[in-house]
C-alpha cells in the first residue's frame, strides 16, 4: 500500500522526504542522496505501463499504474504533488491503493518566492499559476508521452483536496513547524506512519536524532553543492543549473515580496491564512 508524501510544489516535500529516507532506509539515520531513491515520485513515466498521449488519458491510468507498480504488501512511501480532486472525472487514488498520507503545507507567500526561483518565473506569472484551477506541474511531455502529468489545480484547492478527503487518514504538518517545533513535528510523522503500518510505535531515539541532524537545511545545501542533486533544474533563461536547496527557512516573504503581490496574496488567501494560523 502507498503512503503519500504530498504537497504543493516548493512546500518542503524534499526536506521531509530526506528525513524519512534517512530514518527508514539507513542503519544509523545518516542521510545520503541515494536514500531518496527509495521514495519514488508519482505520476512518473517510469511507473506507467503505456504511453499517454493526452493529460486526460494520463489521468485515466493513475490508479491502474499505482496497482501495477506498488506492491500492496510492502511499505511504499511515495512523493506526489498531485491534487486529490478528480481530473476530468478521473480519481487520483482511493483507499484501495492508499494507506494514508502526510501532507506538508507552506505559507503561499513563501511558496511563490520559491516558485519564481525554481521555475524562472516572475511574480505575476507565479501568482497566476497558483490561482489557476487548471494548473499542472511545469514539466514538458517526453516524445508526446504525458504519463508524468501532475495535476495541481490552484494552491488553495490543492490544500483543500487533501484536507477534506474522507477516503483515508491524512496527517497535516506545516513547513514552518519543521523550524519552530522540529523534533515534535518529525516525531508526529514517524508515529503516524508506524501506526498506519502496524509497526512498533517506539522511536529509535539515536537514529531519530541523527536523521534530524543529517538532513538539516545547511547540510542538504552543502551536499548539493558538493555532490550535485538530480532534482535540480536548468534555468529556461540562462541555461544554467538552479540550486534546488536555495533559501530554506531564510526564505522570508516579508523581505522578498513586492507589495502588490503581497497584497494580492493576503486578499486572495485570507481564509486559508486564518485557518493555518499564517496571519
Amino acid at each position: 500500500m502507498i503512503i503519500w508524501i504530498a504537497s504543493y510544489p516548493k512546500s518542503g516535500n524534499t526536506y521531509l522526504r530526506s528525513f524519512l529516507a534517512s530514518y527508514y532506509f539507513s542503519k544509523d539515520g545518516k542521510f545520503s542522496f541515494d536514500q531518496l531513491l527509495k521514495i519514488h515520485q508519482f505520476p512518473n513515466m517510469k511507473f506507467s505501463k503505456t504511453k499517454s498521449f493526452s493529460k486526460k488519458e494520463a489521468s485515466k491510468n493513475w490508479i491502474f499504474n499505482q496497482n501495477s507498480f506498488f506492491n500492496k504488501e510492502n511499505l511504499n512511501l511515495v512523493k506526489t504533488h498531485n491534487c486529490l480532486y478528480p481530473f476530468h472525472g478521473n480519481e487520483f487514488t482511493t483507499k484501495n491503493e492508499t494507506l494514508g498520507a502526510v501532507y506538508i503545507v507552506r505559507d503561499p507567500r513563501n511558496v511563490i518566492t520559491s516558485l519564481t526561483h525554481h521555475y524562472s518565473l516572475n511574480y505575476n506569472e507565479a501568482f497566476k499559476h497558483m490561482i489557476n484551477k487548471e494548473s499542472s506541474l511545469l514539466e514538458k511531455s517526453h516524445e508526446l508521452d504525458h504519463s508524468n502529468f501532475t495535476y495541481l489545480n490552484s494552491w488553495s484547492n490543492h490544500y483543500k483536496s487533501w484536507k477534506n478527503n474522507s477516503e483515508f487518514n491524512v496527517l497535516f504538518i506545516r513547513y514552518e513547524d519543521l523550524q519552530i517545533e522540529k523534533e515534535k513535528t518529525f516525531e508526529k510523522v514517524i508515529l503516524f506512519i508506524n501506526k498506519l503500518t502496524n509497526r512498533d510505535t517506539k522511536i529509535d531515539e539515536n537514529k531519530f536524532l541523527n536523521s534530524i541532524k543529517s538532513t538539516n537545511f545547511s547540510n542538504l545545501k552543502n551536499k548539493e553543492l558538493n555532490e550535485g542533486f538530480e532534482e535540480s533544474v536548468f534555468s529556461s533563461k540562462t541555461g544554467k543549473k538552479i540550486n534546488f536547496f536555495n533559501l530554506g527557512f531564510n526564505n522570508r516573504w516579508q523581505k522578498l515580496l513586492p507589495n502588490d503581490i503581497k497584497d494580492q496574496l493576503n486578499k486572495y488567501y485570507i481564509n486559508e491564512f486564518k485557518e493555518l494560523n499564517y496571519l
